[in-house]
């Protein structure tokens, strides 16, 4: 039994020496906690106290002392590495992660040996990482990251982490034009996500002055204005947009599918992910007990 202590300390040690010869490569890395994700918010920024991840959008790293807001946490500076404060996740993570767009690099994950077929027939050799169930085939360049752009295809590299499992074999080629292509979609198939909502009627159960059809227009419209003029750090003015609209609509009863819908289309056009969107609004409803 006095054996498995000095072990399991090894293997953590492990996971921040691996860290640390990646990030004196220029190459962001992060721990993962077990399930391959990354640790929570610190507490500052627990239940979106902090409006939910204004980081990632923007340029530069997480500014949180402790590992947070996922992949944007990731960093080369071996003093936030090997500080007091990331000192509890490198204990208890269960392997490493890094942040292929701040390196510089695009990864293509293939989840399935059928995957890993159609990647040798359809896209250039480069260097390749072997995974429990397929590759990862990196590239050098970067581009915005997209899951599922065809069965067992993710692409990650700006705004993503990809698991550290060595440094594979192979030459690294430029990205090429087949890659970013498969990020391209037709907006067609661009759908934004409509959640039901629910929330409870006004006391008294007397009519509501927001169903005045032209108030609730203006309100849905200057909604959808304020998103579409964001410059930057759209994903926290979606969230600030979407709080707004449910502090002044969201206990009367007033939204409706349709409405909903709108906000989305117009959050998804300024490239937020259906995902985004749904958990922004949830994010939303949870702050305000709705």
């Amino acid at each position: 039994m006095t054996q498995h202590v000095p072990i399991r300390r090894e293997r953590r040690g492990e996971h921040l020496r691996t860290a640390l010869c990646l990030a004196a490569r220029g190459i962001p890395p992060l721990p993962l906690r077990a399930g391959k994700l990354p640790f929570g918010n610190c507490p500052a920024c627990e239940k979106s106290a902090c409006g939910d991840r204004p980081h990632m959008k923007a340029a530069g790293p997480c500014r949180c002392p402790r590992p947070c807001h996922g992949w944007a946490a990731a960093t080369t500076d071996p003093a936030i590495l090997t500080s007091a404060a990331w000192a509890s996740a490198w204990r208890q993570a269960a392997a490493v992660a890094y942040y292929p767009g701040g390196a510089g690099l695009t990864v293509v994950d293939l989840d399935d040996a059928a995957a890993v077929a159609w990647a040798r027939e359809a896209l250039p050799a480069t260097r390749t990482v072997p995974t429990t169930r397929g590759e990862h085939w990196i590239y050098q360049g970067t581009m915005r990251s997209v899951n599922d752009v065809r069965d067992g295809v993710d692409i990650k590299s700006l705004m993503s982490y990809a698991r550290w499992l060595g440094p594979g074999t192979g030459t690294m080629t430029a990205l090429p034009d087949a890659v970013r292509a498969l990020a391209v979609k037709k907006p067609s198939t661009v759908r934004p996500a409509r959640p039901v909502v629910t929330v409870p009627a006004l006391a008294g159960g007397g009519a509501c002055r927001h169903r005045t059809p032209a108030y609730l227009e203006r309100g849905i419209a200057m909604a959808e204005q304020r998103i579409t003029e964001a410059r930057s750090a759209v994903h926290t003015t979606v969230y600030r947009t979407f709080l707004a609209v449910l502090s002044a609509h969201g206990r009367c009863g007033c939204l409706t599918d349709a409405h909903v819908a709108r906000l989305f289309t117009v959050a998804q056009a300024k490239g937020e992910s259906p995902r985004h969107c749904t958990d922004a609004w949830t994010n939303a409803r949870t702050r305000l007990g709705l």
